[in-house]
């Protein structure tokens, strides 16, 4: 190896490459050098100069010393809500940006007690394991769990991070991919990213119950490659988010039968469900045959075109705030400072704001917090000694994450 910054890891530079969706050789351009010396970094085979170096993590938009960690351990291969025109360069951005986010949660975990994973348990090994009753059981378990009762769900993103769930809504650019899901074993919780491109509160409330069925039903089945597969375990997540969303007899209840669009579209700001997803519920309830639901969607697109609906506007997307409120929460009680978060993470503070759901220019007015996360040191019974405990707290080095 050529002498330089030894410590650049090649595996962090990998990944920088795939969150910004840049190609090794537009780094090159960027950086100023010939690209096979970019591949030489990613390789390990030679190590940039000091001004290089610096360069570098310009260009990236991350810290230099962000570049100099050991690579913590990845989180499970995702499974993704995308259609078939989704790119691997796409995937591997949307990897990449999980991969950020664990990090800065496991970061901020040093400071605070996450809420506890609270979700249906099941171990299917294969999807031709897993029965439509199988789907309504873990369904109507997940809303007993989380206390949702049988009607509609209010605040289905608040819901999840209560229950442990790490929610991430983020605007990608990418139009295949609406959401994907793993598990994080560093931090022992689930993470669910999701697209905030289209702005549509009832699909994205739908992607996220997809993409909770995925946790509960495919957490101990590989990420199908064959297309058939993929689907089989896409279609059961469809119906785990309609469960979840619509349970039968509380919404089937509600429904007037032989019913039409101007009814579904009454009942869609009540229970926060498309008219398409509440189509797709009855179906699979039985209340509707092949025949009655192709000719309702056949009127809807007539109607309204395939994508949008009347009334999509009245509601707004949920927001995920755990994240948020963390880092609020340790602004607020003096134990990080506002302006050293973003570095001590080793993002650029937009990347921080993005992530955590923060919004725009936060690191130079933080917002008042609301608490969600509970401090380590409010642990103690005396109020004297979680006060003292937090004036003297201090920044945790990242040596740990070094080689």
């Amino acid at each position: 190896m050529t002498k330089g910054i030894k410590d650049l890891q090649p595996a962090r530079l990998e990944q920088a490459l795939a969150a910004r969706g840049l190609t090794k050789g537009q780094l090159a351009s960027l950086v100023g050098v010939a690209a096979p010396t970019v591949t030489k970094w990613c390789k390990g085979d030679q190590a940039p100069e000091a001004d290089t170096f610096e360069r570098l993590a310009s260009v990236l938009n991350v810290q230099p010393e962000w570049l100099t960690r050991a690579m913590l351990r990845p989180v499970s291969k995702p499974l993704y809500r995308s259609n078939a025109s989704a790119l691997k360069a796409a995937r591997a951005k949307l990897e990449a940006r999980t991969e950020w986010t664990q990090e800065i949660a496991v970061l901020l975990g040093d400071y605070v007690d996450y809420p506890k994973v609270n979700l249906p348990v099941r171990t299917f090994q294969d999807p031709e394991q897993i029965s439509d009753a199988d789907i309504e059981a873990a369904a109507e378990e997940c809303r007993a769990l989380w206390q949702l009762g049988r009607g509609p769900v209010q605040n289905l993103a608040l819901a999840a991070e209560s229950a442990g769930v790490l929610v991430i809504r983020e605007e990608t650019e990418i139009s295949a991919i609406e959401g994907l899901s793993s598990w994080s074993e560093l931090l022992g919780r689930p993470i669910v990213f999701l697209s905030a491109d289209k702005a549509n509160a009832f699909r994205s409330r739908f992607d996220l119950a997809h993409e909770i069925g995925h946790l509960i039903l495919h957490k101990h089945i590989p990420r199908a490659e064959e297309r058939d597969r993929y689907n089989q375990m896409e279609k059961q997540a469809h119906r785990f988010a309609g469960a979840l969303l619509l349970p039968a007899e509380t919404f089937a209840s509600e429904v007037r039968v032989p019913t039409n669009l101007d009814n579904l579209l009454i009942l869609k700001q009540r229970w926060g469900a498309s008219v398409a997803a509440m189509m797709m519920r009855l179906h699979a309830l039985g209340l509707l045959s092949d025949d009655d639901k192709l000719t309702l969607f056949k009127r809807r697109s007539a109607r309204w075109g395939s994508k949008a609906e009347p009334g999509d506007e009245k509601w707004e997307p949920e927001e995920p705030r755990l994240l948020r409120r963390t880092v609020e929460l340790l602004v607020n009680e003096g134990i990080l400072p506002v302006e050293s978060i973003a570095r001590h993470l080793g993002y650029s503070p937009r990347d921080v704001e993005k992530l955590c759901g923060l919004r725009v220019n936060y690191f130079t007015a933080p917002a008042q917090v609301v608490e969600l996360a509970t401090l380590r040191s409010a642990r103690s019974s005396d109020p004297a000694e979680r006060r003292a405990s937090a004036s003297v707290a201090d920044v945790v080095s990242f040596q740990k994450f070094k080689k």
